[in-house]
Protein backbone atom coordinates (compact mmCIF):
# COMPACT_ATOMS: atom_id res chain seq x y z
CA UNK A 1 0.00 0.00 0.00
CA UNK A 2 1.26 3.44 -0.97
CA UNK A 3 0.47 6.48 1.15
CA UNK A 4 0.76 10.29 -0.15
CA UNK A 5 3.62 11.82 1.75
CA UNK A 6 2.64 15.04 3.28
CA UNK A 7 0.85 17.96 1.54
CA UNK A 8 2.82 17.51 -1.41
CA UNK A 9 4.25 14.61 -3.63
CA UNK A 10 7.60 13.32 -1.65
CA UNK A 11 10.28 13.60 -4.48
CA UNK A 12 12.48 10.77 -2.92
CA UNK A 13 15.90 11.13 -4.04
CA UNK A 14 18.05 8.24 -6.27
CA UNK A 15 21.43 8.60 -4.23
CA UNK A 16 22.58 5.22 -3.09
CA UNK A 17 22.30 4.08 -0.06
CA UNK A 18 25.37 5.09 2.27
CA UNK A 19 26.38 2.11 3.69
CA UNK A 20 30.24 1.30 6.02
CA UNK A 21 31.10 -1.39 4.48
CA UNK A 22 33.88 -0.61 2.14
CA UNK A 23 35.23 -3.13 -0.89
CA UNK A 24 38.25 -3.66 -2.97
CA UNK A 25 38.87 -4.97 -6.15
CA UNK A 26 41.97 -7.58 -7.42
CA UNK A 27 43.23 -7.76 -10.82
CA UNK A 28 42.63 -11.10 -12.26
CA UNK A 29 46.61 -11.77 -12.34
CA UNK A 30 45.94 -14.97 -15.04
CA UNK A 31 44.89 -12.44 -17.81
CA UNK A 32 47.71 -12.35 -20.36
CA UNK A 33 49.70 -9.08 -19.89
CA UNK A 34 49.24 -8.44 -24.00
CA UNK A 35 45.62 -9.08 -22.86
CA UNK A 36 45.34 -6.65 -19.65
CA UNK A 37 42.08 -4.52 -19.72
CA UNK A 38 43.31 -0.85 -20.22
CA UNK A 39 42.75 1.82 -16.88
CA UNK A 40 39.27 3.42 -18.19
CA UNK A 41 38.26 -0.01 -18.46
CA UNK A 42 39.84 -1.33 -15.31
CA UNK A 43 37.98 1.64 -13.69
CA UNK A 44 34.62 1.43 -14.93
CA UNK A 45 34.76 -2.66 -14.09
CA UNK A 46 35.35 -2.23 -10.19
CA UNK A 47 33.02 0.96 -10.18
CA UNK A 48 30.51 -1.54 -11.10
CA UNK A 49 31.54 -4.23 -8.82
CA UNK A 50 31.66 -1.99 -6.16
CA UNK A 51 27.98 -0.42 -7.24
CA UNK A 52 26.77 -4.34 -7.57
CA UNK A 53 28.51 -4.57 -4.17
CA UNK A 54 26.90 -1.84 -2.04
CA UNK A 55 23.35 -2.23 -3.83
CA UNK A 56 23.44 -5.94 -2.25
CA UNK A 57 24.75 -4.47 1.54
CA UNK A 58 22.04 -2.14 1.11
CA UNK A 59 19.13 -4.60 0.39
CA UNK A 60 20.39 -6.75 3.22
CA UNK A 61 20.38 -3.41 5.93
CA UNK A 62 17.37 -2.18 4.96
CA UNK A 63 15.77 -5.32 5.70
CA UNK A 64 18.05 -5.68 8.56
CA UNK A 65 16.01 -2.23 10.02
CA UNK A 66 12.54 -2.14 8.56
CA UNK A 67 11.69 -5.73 7.67
CA UNK A 68 8.53 -6.91 9.49
CA UNK A 69 10.28 -9.89 10.15
CA UNK A 70 13.65 -8.43 11.04
CA UNK A 71 13.50 -10.02 14.37
CA UNK A 72 16.21 -12.71 14.26
CA UNK A 73 17.98 -11.67 11.25
CA UNK A 74 21.48 -13.12 11.19
CA UNK A 75 24.41 -10.65 11.20
CA UNK A 76 26.02 -8.87 8.05
CA UNK A 77 28.89 -10.80 8.53
CA UNK A 78 27.12 -14.31 9.13
CA UNK A 79 24.57 -13.70 6.03
CA UNK A 80 27.15 -12.04 3.67
CA UNK A 81 24.80 -10.73 0.98
CA UNK A 82 27.94 -10.13 -1.23
CA UNK A 83 28.46 -13.72 -1.93
CA UNK A 84 25.06 -13.86 -3.69
CA UNK A 85 25.17 -13.96 -7.51
CA UNK A 86 22.45 -11.10 -8.38
CA UNK A 87 20.03 -8.66 -6.08
CA UNK A 88 17.09 -11.23 -6.41
CA UNK A 89 19.04 -13.68 -5.12
CA UNK A 90 19.70 -11.53 -1.80
CA UNK A 91 15.91 -10.85 -1.89
CA UNK A 92 15.40 -14.70 -2.02
CA UNK A 93 17.81 -15.30 0.61
CA UNK A 94 16.17 -12.82 3.25
CA UNK A 95 12.64 -13.97 2.20
CA UNK A 96 14.19 -17.95 2.61
CA UNK A 97 14.98 -17.11 6.61
CA UNK A 98 13.69 -18.53 9.39
CA UNK A 99 12.89 -15.50 10.65
CA UNK A 100 9.79 -14.74 8.03
CA UNK A 101 8.42 -17.89 8.97
CA UNK A 102 7.60 -19.00 5.55
CA UNK A 103 5.04 -15.64 5.14
CA UNK A 104 6.91 -13.75 2.60
CA UNK A 105 5.97 -14.24 -0.93
CA UNK A 106 6.09 -10.20 -1.25
CA UNK A 107 9.49 -8.97 -1.48
CA UNK A 108 11.25 -7.82 -4.73
CA UNK A 109 13.09 -5.12 -6.34
CA UNK A 110 11.81 -2.50 -9.66
CA UNK A 111 12.95 -0.30 -11.83
CA UNK A 112 10.18 1.93 -11.58
CA UNK A 113 7.44 0.12 -13.69
CA UNK A 114 4.95 -0.49 -10.38
CA UNK A 115 5.52 3.10 -9.78
CA UNK A 116 4.71 4.37 -12.78
CA UNK A 117 1.28 1.73 -13.06
CA UNK A 118 0.43 2.86 -9.51
CA UNK A 119 -0.04 6.51 -11.05
CA UNK A 120 -2.36 4.92 -13.84
CA UNK A 121 0.36 4.52 -16.40
CA UNK A 122 1.78 1.02 -18.47
CA UNK A 123 3.63 0.62 -20.96
CA UNK A 124 2.55 -3.30 -22.12
CA UNK A 125 0.28 -4.55 -24.81
CA UNK A 126 -2.71 -3.79 -22.38
CA UNK A 127 -4.35 -7.41 -21.61
CA UNK A 128 -3.85 -10.57 -20.19
CA UNK A 129 -4.79 -13.90 -20.22
CA UNK A 130 -5.63 -17.69 -18.62
CA UNK A 131 -7.04 -21.30 -19.75
CA UNK A 132 -10.64 -21.61 -19.55
CA UNK A 133 -9.38 -25.50 -20.11
CA UNK A 134 -6.29 -27.10 -20.47
CA UNK A 135 -6.21 -26.81 -24.05
CA UNK A 136 -8.32 -23.30 -24.17
CA UNK A 137 -6.31 -19.97 -23.57
CA UNK A 138 -8.48 -17.05 -23.09
CA UNK A 139 -8.25 -13.47 -22.90
CA UNK A 140 -9.15 -12.76 -19.16
CA UNK A 141 -9.44 -8.33 -19.48
CA UNK A 142 -8.13 -5.50 -21.39
CA UNK A 143 -7.62 -2.33 -20.35
CA UNK A 144 -9.56 0.64 -22.46
CA UNK A 145 -7.40 2.95 -24.79
CA UNK A 146 -4.53 0.27 -24.41
CA UNK A 147 -2.78 -1.10 -27.18
CA UNK A 148 -4.57 -4.62 -27.39
CA UNK A 149 -7.96 -2.25 -27.56
CA UNK A 150 -7.20 -0.84 -29.82
CA UNK A 151 -6.94 -4.07 -32.46
CA UNK A 152 -10.14 -5.08 -30.59
CA UNK A 153 -9.38 -7.32 -28.50
CA UNK A 154 -11.87 -8.67 -25.81
CA UNK A 155 -12.44 -10.14 -22.87
CA UNK A 156 -13.57 -14.06 -23.85
CA UNK A 157 -11.82 -14.75 -27.05
CA UNK A 158 -9.78 -17.57 -27.37
CA UNK A 159 -6.43 -17.58 -28.39
CA UNK A 160 -5.32 -20.08 -31.61
CA UNK A 161 -2.31 -19.11 -32.32
CA UNK A 162 0.77 -16.90 -30.22
CA UNK A 163 3.61 -15.40 -33.06
CA UNK A 164 2.89 -18.30 -35.26
CA UNK A 165 2.57 -21.24 -32.40
CA UNK A 166 -0.18 -23.20 -32.50
CA UNK A 167 0.83 -25.46 -29.10
CA UNK A 168 -1.06 -23.68 -26.47
CA UNK A 169 -1.83 -25.96 -23.02
CA UNK A 170 -0.98 -25.90 -19.58
CA UNK A 171 2.25 -28.01 -20.33
CA UNK A 172 5.39 -25.98 -18.47
CA UNK A 173 6.93 -25.68 -21.46
CA UNK A 174 3.84 -24.37 -23.31
CA UNK A 175 3.28 -21.73 -20.45
CA UNK A 176 6.40 -20.09 -20.44
CA UNK A 177 6.47 -19.31 -23.94
CA UNK A 178 3.06 -17.87 -23.18
CA UNK A 179 4.19 -16.05 -20.21
CA UNK A 180 7.37 -14.92 -22.30
CA UNK A 181 5.22 -13.53 -25.37
CA UNK A 182 2.37 -11.75 -23.68
CA UNK A 183 4.69 -10.68 -20.08
CA UNK A 184 8.03 -10.03 -21.77
CA UNK A 185 10.03 -7.49 -22.94
CA UNK A 186 8.84 -7.80 -26.66
CA UNK A 187 8.20 -5.17 -28.57
CA UNK A 188 5.03 -6.99 -30.24
CA UNK A 189 3.19 -9.88 -29.89
CA UNK A 190 0.99 -12.19 -33.06
CA UNK A 191 -1.97 -13.44 -31.98
CA UNK A 192 -5.08 -15.59 -33.64
CA UNK A 193 -8.00 -15.26 -31.60
CA UNK A 194 -11.49 -16.98 -32.32
CA UNK A 195 -14.24 -14.63 -31.22
CA UNK A 196 -17.52 -16.06 -29.66
CA UNK A 197 -19.18 -15.65 -32.64
CA UNK A 198 -16.94 -18.34 -34.68
CA UNK A 199 -15.23 -16.28 -36.53
CA UNK A 200 -11.19 -15.46 -36.33
CA UNK A 201 -9.07 -12.57 -36.52
CA UNK A 202 -5.04 -12.05 -36.69
CA UNK A 203 -3.58 -9.21 -34.88
CA UNK A 204 -0.37 -7.85 -34.08
CA UNK A 205 -0.13 -5.92 -30.99
CA UNK A 206 2.82 -3.34 -30.23
CA UNK A 207 3.98 -2.32 -26.88
CA UNK A 208 2.77 1.20 -26.20
CA UNK A 209 2.00 3.83 -23.04
CA UNK A 210 -1.29 4.29 -22.34
CA UNK A 211 -3.44 5.44 -19.49
CA UNK A 212 -5.02 3.22 -17.54
CA UNK A 213 -8.76 3.53 -16.31
CA UNK A 214 -8.87 0.25 -13.74
CA UNK A 215 -13.11 0.28 -13.95
CA UNK A 216 -13.32 -2.03 -16.28
CA UNK A 217 -17.21 -2.27 -16.21
CA UNK A 218 -20.55 -0.99 -14.15
CA UNK A 219 -23.83 -2.40 -14.20
CA UNK A 220 -27.19 -2.20 -12.25
CA UNK A 221 -29.55 -5.25 -12.05
CA UNK A 222 -32.98 -5.77 -10.85
CA UNK A 223 -32.71 -8.73 -8.61
CA UNK A 224 -35.96 -9.48 -6.95
CA UNK A 225 -37.33 -6.40 -5.55
CA UNK A 226 -34.00 -4.91 -5.33
CA UNK A 227 -31.12 -2.50 -7.05
CA UNK A 228 -27.77 -4.26 -7.03
CA UNK A 229 -24.92 -2.19 -8.08
CA UNK A 230 -21.86 -4.13 -10.04
CA UNK A 231 -18.52 -2.45 -10.51
CA UNK A 232 -15.01 -4.45 -11.79
CA UNK A 233 -12.62 -2.75 -10.55
CA UNK A 234 -8.87 -4.12 -11.58
CA UNK A 235 -6.31 -1.74 -9.64
CA UNK A 236 -5.83 0.28 -6.88
CA UNK A 237 -4.32 3.43 -8.94
CA UNK A 238 -3.47 6.68 -7.37
CA UNK A 239 -5.81 8.63 -9.92
CA UNK A 240 -8.93 6.64 -10.20
CA UNK A 241 -10.47 8.23 -6.94
CA UNK A 242 -12.44 10.23 -8.89
CA UNK A 243 -13.40 7.73 -11.21
CA UNK A 244 -14.74 5.36 -8.54
CA UNK A 245 -17.11 9.01 -7.16
CA UNK A 246 -18.40 8.94 -11.15
CA UNK A 247 -19.76 5.35 -10.65
CA UNK A 248 -20.80 5.53 -6.93
CA UNK A 249 -23.08 8.53 -8.20
CA UNK A 250 -24.76 6.53 -10.48
CA UNK A 251 -25.55 3.83 -8.69
CA UNK A 252 -26.74 6.29 -5.87
CA UNK A 253 -29.04 7.79 -8.81
CA UNK A 254 -30.01 4.52 -9.79
CA UNK A 255 -30.99 3.71 -6.23
CA UNK A 256 -28.45 0.28 -5.49
CA UNK A 257 -29.00 -1.29 -1.64
CA UNK A 258 -26.60 -4.29 -2.67
CA UNK A 259 -23.24 -3.74 -4.59
CA UNK A 260 -21.53 -6.28 -6.04
CA UNK A 261 -17.32 -5.88 -6.05
CA UNK A 262 -15.38 -7.91 -9.20
CA UNK A 263 -12.03 -7.71 -7.97
CA UNK A 264 -11.22 -11.30 -9.62
CA UNK A 265 -7.90 -9.70 -10.62
CA UNK A 266 -7.14 -7.21 -8.41
CA UNK A 267 -3.38 -7.61 -7.24
CA UNK A 268 -3.52 -4.17 -4.94
CA UNK A 269 -1.93 -1.08 -5.21
CA UNK A 270 -2.60 2.27 -3.19
CA UNK A 271 -3.59 2.44 0.22
CA UNK A 272 -4.96 5.51 0.05
CA UNK A 273 -7.21 4.73 -2.76
CA UNK A 274 -8.21 2.02 -0.73
CA UNK A 275 -9.39 3.99 2.05
CA UNK A 276 -11.64 5.56 -0.99
CA UNK A 277 -13.22 3.16 -2.32
CA UNK A 278 -14.30 1.50 1.99
CA UNK A 279 -15.90 5.15 2.35
CA UNK A 280 -17.94 4.96 -0.61
CA UNK A 281 -19.55 1.57 0.80
CA UNK A 282 -19.96 2.05 4.35
CA UNK A 283 -22.60 3.50 6.26
CA UNK A 284 -22.26 6.81 7.27
CA UNK A 285 -23.08 6.01 11.18
CA UNK A 286 -19.10 4.53 10.98
CA UNK A 287 -17.84 7.78 10.81
CA UNK A 288 -15.14 8.62 13.26
CA UNK A 289 -15.07 4.96 14.34
CA UNK A 290 -11.77 3.00 13.63
CA UNK A 291 -11.22 1.98 10.20
CA UNK A 292 -8.04 0.26 10.39
CA UNK A 293 -4.56 0.50 12.19
CA UNK A 294 -1.12 0.09 10.60
CA UNK A 295 1.59 -1.55 12.58
CA UNK A 296 5.05 -1.12 11.10
CA UNK A 297 8.19 -3.29 12.24
CA UNK A 298 8.93 -2.77 16.01
CA UNK A 299 12.21 -1.10 15.19
CA UNK A 300 10.56 1.60 12.87
CA UNK A 301 8.55 1.99 16.05
CA UNK A 302 11.24 2.22 17.90
CA UNK A 303 12.55 5.10 16.24
CA UNK A 304 16.16 2.83 15.56
CA UNK A 305 15.46 2.42 11.90
CA UNK A 306 18.52 4.93 11.24
CA UNK A 307 19.09 3.69 8.16
CA UNK A 308 16.04 5.40 6.70
CA UNK A 309 17.76 8.59 7.18
CA UNK A 310 19.47 7.69 3.61
CA UNK A 311 15.29 8.23 2.26
CA UNK A 312 15.45 11.82 1.96
CA UNK A 313 12.73 14.31 0.20
CA UNK A 314 11.15 17.44 0.51
CA UNK A 315 7.78 18.26 2.02
CA UNK A 316 5.62 20.68 3.45
CA UNK A 317 5.41 20.60 7.20
CA UNK A 318 2.94 21.07 9.94
CA UNK A 319 3.92 24.55 9.76
CA UNK A 320 4.18 25.10 5.77
CA UNK A 321 7.49 25.29 5.31
CA UNK A 322 8.98 22.81 2.79
CA UNK A 323 12.23 21.53 3.45
CA UNK A 324 14.25 18.53 3.43
CA UNK A 325 13.00 15.32 5.57
CA UNK A 326 14.25 11.89 5.80
CA UNK A 327 11.76 9.19 6.23
CA UNK A 328 13.43 8.46 10.00
CA UNK A 329 11.47 11.71 11.11
CA UNK A 330 8.16 10.07 10.44
CA UNK A 331 6.70 8.74 14.11
CA UNK A 332 5.94 4.56 13.24
CA UNK A 333 3.99 4.32 16.12
CA UNK A 334 0.15 2.94 15.58
CA UNK A 335 -2.26 5.30 16.88
CA UNK A 336 -4.23 8.03 15.07
CA UNK A 337 -2.01 11.31 16.58
CA UNK A 338 0.77 9.76 14.28
CA UNK A 339 -1.13 9.13 11.33
CA UNK A 340 -1.33 5.21 12.05
CA UNK A 341 -4.85 4.75 12.46
CA UNK A 342 -7.55 5.27 10.12
CA UNK A 343 -11.10 6.50 10.32
CA UNK A 344 -14.52 5.82 8.45
CA UNK A 345 -15.31 9.14 6.45
CA UNK A 346 -18.69 8.50 4.71
CA UNK A 347 -17.66 9.60 0.61
CA UNK A 348 -20.45 9.87 -2.03
CA UNK A 349 -24.40 9.33 -1.70
CA UNK A 350 -24.73 5.85 -1.25
CA UNK A 351 -25.71 5.20 2.37
CA UNK A 352 -27.90 2.54 2.62
CA UNK A 353 -26.22 -0.64 1.37
CA UNK A 354 -27.28 -3.74 3.73
CA UNK A 355 -25.14 -6.28 1.67
CA UNK A 356 -21.76 -6.22 -0.25
CA UNK A 357 -20.70 -9.04 -2.53
CA UNK A 358 -16.85 -9.18 -3.15
CA UNK A 359 -15.68 -11.63 -6.43
CA UNK A 360 -12.50 -12.85 -5.91
CA UNK A 361 -9.76 -15.11 -6.80
CA UNK A 362 -6.19 -16.23 -5.59
CA UNK A 363 -5.22 -13.48 -7.77
CA UNK A 364 -7.04 -10.61 -5.33
CA UNK A 365 -4.58 -9.19 -2.89
CA UNK A 366 -2.97 -6.27 -0.71
CA UNK A 367 -5.12 -3.52 -1.60
CA UNK A 368 -8.26 -5.64 -2.46
CA UNK A 369 -8.14 -7.55 0.46
CA UNK A 370 -7.70 -4.39 2.80
CA UNK A 371 -10.81 -3.14 1.36
CA UNK A 372 -12.82 -6.14 2.52
CA UNK A 373 -11.16 -6.79 5.69
CA UNK A 374 -12.38 -3.16 6.70
CA UNK A 375 -15.76 -3.53 6.02
CA UNK A 376 -16.64 -7.05 7.57
CA UNK A 377 -16.86 -5.79 10.83
CA UNK A 378 -19.30 -2.80 9.72
CA UNK A 379 -21.51 -4.75 7.18
CA UNK A 380 -22.87 -8.50 5.55
CA UNK A 381 -19.90 -9.10 3.42
CA UNK A 382 -20.19 -12.24 0.91
CA UNK A 383 -16.84 -13.66 -0.92
CA UNK A 384 -17.53 -15.64 -4.17
CA UNK A 385 -14.92 -17.08 -6.12
CA UNK A 386 -11.87 -18.86 -4.72
CA UNK A 387 -9.58 -17.89 -1.72
CA UNK A 388 -7.85 -14.77 -2.10
CA UNK A 389 -4.18 -14.34 -2.24
CA UNK A 390 -3.14 -13.74 0.95
CA UNK A 391 -0.95 -10.45 1.71
CA UNK A 392 -1.89 -8.49 4.76
CA UNK A 393 1.04 -6.21 4.80
CA UNK A 394 2.33 -3.70 2.77
CA UNK A 395 5.05 -1.21 1.79
CA UNK A 396 6.71 1.79 0.50
CA UNK A 397 9.20 2.00 -2.39
CA UNK A 398 12.86 2.16 -0.57
CA UNK A 399 15.47 3.51 -3.30
CA UNK A 400 18.49 1.81 -4.35
CA UNK A 401 20.60 3.85 -7.07
CA UNK A 402 18.58 3.25 -10.04
CA UNK A 403 16.01 0.90 -8.46
CA UNK A 404 13.07 0.23 -5.51
CA UNK A 405 13.81 -1.93 -3.28
CA UNK A 406 10.04 -3.41 -1.82
CA UNK A 407 10.24 -5.34 1.68
CA UNK A 408 6.81 -5.53 3.58
CA UNK A 409 7.18 -2.99 6.12
CA UNK A 410 3.66 -2.88 7.94
CA UNK A 411 0.28 -5.14 8.26
CA UNK A 412 -3.18 -3.28 9.05
CA UNK A 413 -5.83 -5.23 11.19
CA UNK A 414 -9.26 -3.77 11.29
CA UNK A 415 -11.66 -1.85 13.86
CA UNK A 416 -11.39 -6.02 15.80
CA UNK A 417 -8.01 -6.13 15.37
CA UNK A 418 -8.43 -8.77 12.87
CA UNK A 419 -5.85 -9.35 9.77
CA UNK A 420 -3.80 -11.85 9.65
CA UNK A 421 -5.16 -13.61 6.31
CA UNK A 422 -1.64 -14.58 5.49
CA UNK A 423 -3.36 -17.79 3.77
CA UNK A 424 -5.91 -16.05 1.87
CA UNK A 425 -9.66 -15.06 2.76
CA UNK A 426 -11.83 -18.13 2.58
CA UNK A 427 -15.28 -17.84 0.49
CA UNK A 428 -18.32 -18.27 1.14
CA UNK A 429 -19.19 -19.32 -2.20
CA UNK A 430 -16.68 -21.24 -4.03
CA UNK A 431 -16.23 -21.39 -7.82
CA UNK A 432 -13.98 -20.63 -10.70
CA UNK A 433 -13.59 -18.09 -12.62
CA UNK A 434 -15.42 -17.86 -15.84
CA UNK A 435 -13.22 -16.49 -18.63
CA UNK A 436 -15.40 -17.09 -21.95
CA UNK A 437 -18.32 -14.52 -20.56
CA UNK A 438 -17.69 -10.44 -20.38
CA UNK A 439 -17.75 -8.74 -16.81
CA UNK A 440 -21.06 -7.31 -16.01
CA UNK A 441 -23.09 -10.40 -17.98
CA UNK A 442 -26.16 -11.22 -15.65
CA UNK A 443 -25.04 -15.43 -16.72
CA UNK A 444 -21.40 -15.38 -15.98
CA UNK A 445 -21.24 -17.95 -12.81
CA UNK A 446 -19.28 -15.72 -10.21
CA UNK A 447 -22.05 -12.73 -10.91
CA UNK A 448 -24.87 -15.21 -11.29
CA UNK A 449 -24.17 -16.41 -8.23
CA UNK A 450 -24.25 -12.74 -6.15
CA UNK A 451 -27.60 -11.77 -8.34
CA UNK A 452 -29.15 -15.10 -6.96
CA UNK A 453 -28.33 -14.60 -3.58
CA UNK A 454 -29.57 -11.16 -3.46
CA UNK A 455 -33.44 -12.22 -5.44
CA UNK A 456 -33.38 -15.30 -3.09
CA UNK A 457 -31.27 -14.96 0.35
CA UNK A 458 -29.39 -17.90 -0.68
CA UNK A 459 -26.31 -19.32 -3.21
CA UNK A 460 -27.26 -21.92 -5.57
CA UNK A 461 -25.83 -25.34 -5.08
CA UNK A 462 -25.99 -27.29 -7.96
CA UNK A 463 -22.38 -26.96 -8.53
CA UNK A 464 -19.47 -29.90 -6.50
CA UNK A 465 -17.73 -28.49 -3.51
CA UNK A 466 -15.03 -30.66 -4.33
CA UNK A 467 -14.15 -28.27 -6.85
CA UNK A 468 -14.52 -24.96 -7.90
CA UNK A 469 -16.43 -25.23 -10.72
CA UNK A 470 -18.92 -27.59 -12.22
CA UNK A 471 -16.94 -26.07 -15.66
CA UNK A 472 -13.29 -26.62 -15.31
CA UNK A 473 -11.27 -29.28 -15.51
CA UNK A 474 -8.97 -28.04 -12.88
CA UNK A 475 -8.98 -28.78 -9.39
CA UNK A 476 -8.50 -26.21 -6.82
CA UNK A 477 -4.94 -27.38 -6.33
CA UNK A 478 -4.30 -27.17 -10.05
CA UNK A 479 -5.74 -23.95 -10.57
CA UNK A 480 -3.55 -22.61 -7.86
CA UNK A 481 -0.70 -23.83 -9.35
CA UNK A 482 -1.46 -22.32 -12.87
CA UNK A 483 -2.58 -19.04 -11.40
CA UNK A 484 0.85 -18.73 -10.11
CA UNK A 485 2.17 -19.76 -13.00
CA UNK A 486 0.31 -17.34 -15.29
CA UNK A 487 -0.59 -14.04 -13.16
CA UNK A 488 1.96 -11.41 -13.34
CA UNK A 489 -0.15 -8.59 -12.12
CA UNK A 490 1.25 -6.52 -9.35
CA UNK A 491 0.18 -7.54 -5.84
CA UNK A 492 0.77 -4.83 -3.06
CA UNK A 493 0.05 -2.29 -0.65
CA UNK A 494 1.85 1.22 -1.71
CA UNK A 495 1.32 3.50 1.48
CA UNK A 496 0.42 6.72 -0.23
CA UNK A 497 -1.34 8.53 2.70
CA UNK A 498 -0.07 11.93 3.35
CA UNK A 499 2.17 11.99 6.37
CA UNK A 500 2.42 14.05 9.19
CA UNK A 501 5.62 15.99 10.05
Amino acid sequence: MIKNFSAQKLFLCTLMSVVVFATSCKKNSNAPATEEPSTETNALQTSTTNRDFLTKDSIFLYAKQTYLWNVGMPSYDNFNPRKYASNDAVIAAIKALPSTGGKDKYSFMDNGTVAGQLGGVSGDFGFSVFFNTANDLRIKYVYATSPADAQGLKRGYQITKINGSTNINTSDASINAVVDAIFGSNATVSLTVQKPDGTSKDVVVTRATYNINPILATSTFTAGTKKVGYINYNSFTTNSAALLDAAFAKFATDGITELVVDLRYNGGGSVATSEAFTNLIAPSSQNGKVMYTTYWTQTMQDGKATILQNQKFYAKGNDGVTRLYSMFDYPWVPTAAAGNQEVFAKRGSVNNLTRVYFIVTGSTASASELLINNLKPVMDVKLIGSKTYGKPVGFFAIKIDKSDLYLPQFQTKNQLNQGDYFDGMAVDKSLADDVTKEFGDPTEKLLAQALNYSATGSFTSFLKENTISGTTPFSNSQMIDLTGKMDHEFKGMIETRKFKF
